[in-house]
């Protein structure tokens, strides 16, 4: 029996604040999963600012040769946070424009330390392979711990009965780049649910 071979990976879409936060871990982890992905010749999709975490994995994976494709909107572009330093910079209207291209144009995603903007564009991620909308590995770069409450508490939501565990399972948690990688790699998701549109009724 011959083994199904896996598609090429061409690009990860990282998630991640617009701010470096307290500890220079936070902008380390970013850094050092810019080079991760030159290494791996996969390319980097991101919300396109040139400041936090934003501007240091972008400037990492240039300076290592790599490829960065950012996707901002015409309100972030107008504040002079667009990073104009890049492979590409794509302007788009809004923030809902925003996540469904940085979702099309990559294979997975990987969410670095962030605020509310930072989680909301990942778990949307997380909730269209749900949908079934599409099937796509999410990643948890867990650094410091910066994510223990978080996976706390969709730890607590699947005790509630609010999150199937094997969606809670699916989403893959490590402190090392490489590590994360290659469990996203390997893993196979779970069929998304049917959505029940009203004319289905």
């Amino acid at each position: 029996m011959s083994i199904p071979q896996l598609k090429p990976w061409k690009a990860i879409a990282v998630y991640c604040g617009s701010a470096k936060g307290v500890i220079p871990a936070y902008s380390e982890a970013a850094a050092t999963l810019g080079q991760v992905l030159v290494r791996r010749e996969l390319d980097l999709v991101y919300g396109g600012g040139s400041i936090g975490l934003m501007g240091v994995i972008a400037a990492s994976v240039m300076e290592h040769g790599g490829r960065v494709h950012g996707v901002i909107t015409e309100a972030l572009h107008k504040k002079e946070v667009g990073n104009a330093a890049i492979s590409e910079l794509e302007v788009v209207a809004t923030m809902h424009t925003r996540k469904a291209r940085m979702a099309d144009l990559a294979d997975a995603s990987i969410i670095l330390p962030g605020g509310f903007g930072t989680l909301d564009e990942f778990m949307e991620t997380v909730t269209w392979n749900q949908l079934g909308v599409h099937a796509k590995p999410c990643g948890v770069l867990n650094v410091a711990g910066f994510f223990d409450p978080l996976l706390e508490f969709i730890d607590h939501a699947v005790d509630q009965g609010f999150i199937a565990p094997h969606y809670a399972d699916s989403l893959l948690v490590a402190d090392d780049p490489d590590d994360l990688l290659d469990a996203m790699r390997r893993i196979v998701l779970p069929k998304g649910i049917t959505v029940i549109q009203p004319d289905d009724r």
